[in-house]
């Protein structure tokens, strides 16, 4: 009896320690939102691509932690515009409830006050559903690091 109670609190423990696939529907929806984002990215359409994100999104980089305001006033102004946007390989995507997080690998093709970036970054978006839809509400980019 007590050789069964610590098995299935060893079975417990193991459980909470691996991290949870999404399960299928929840991971084909998800991987279908980040690529109509990534399509309303390339369209350069502010209020479609706010579609995508929560009220206060933000996404993290290497120059900073930028608003939701702040990026749409960018995109509306012309400033920055986006003529690639590309995943490379599969999508890593996680559940947990309400919450989900996708990770992948992105190759964009950008012009920010008309200089052209090329990026190959590591993405992770954290979404939230809420009154049943999925929004993103943080991405945070890492670039790739170069041999």
């Amino acid at each position: 009896m007590m050789r069964e109670a610590v098995s299935r609190d060893r079975a417990s423990s193991e459980s909470h320690r691996r991290l949870p696939d999404a399960d299928s529907a929840v991971r084909a929806e998800l991987i279908a939102i980040e690529d109509e984002w990534a399509r309303a990215i390339v369209s350069n359409d502010a209020e479609r691509i706010a579609g995508f994100m929560a009220d206060d999104w933000v996404i993290v980089s290497d120059s900073g932690v930028t608003s939701l305001e702040r990026f749409l006033a960018v995109l509306r102004s012309g400033e920055l515009t986006h003529s690639a946007m590309v995943r490379v390989g599969m999508s890593r995507v996680r559940g947990y409830g309400d919450t989900a997080v996708v990770t992948a690998r992105v190759t964009s093709t950008a012009h920010y006050r008309g200089q052209r970036l090329d990026a190959d970054e590591w993405t992770t978006d954290v979404f939230v559903r809420r009154d049943g839809r999925w929004r993103c509400a943080l991405t945070h980019l890492t670039a790739v690091a170069r041999p």
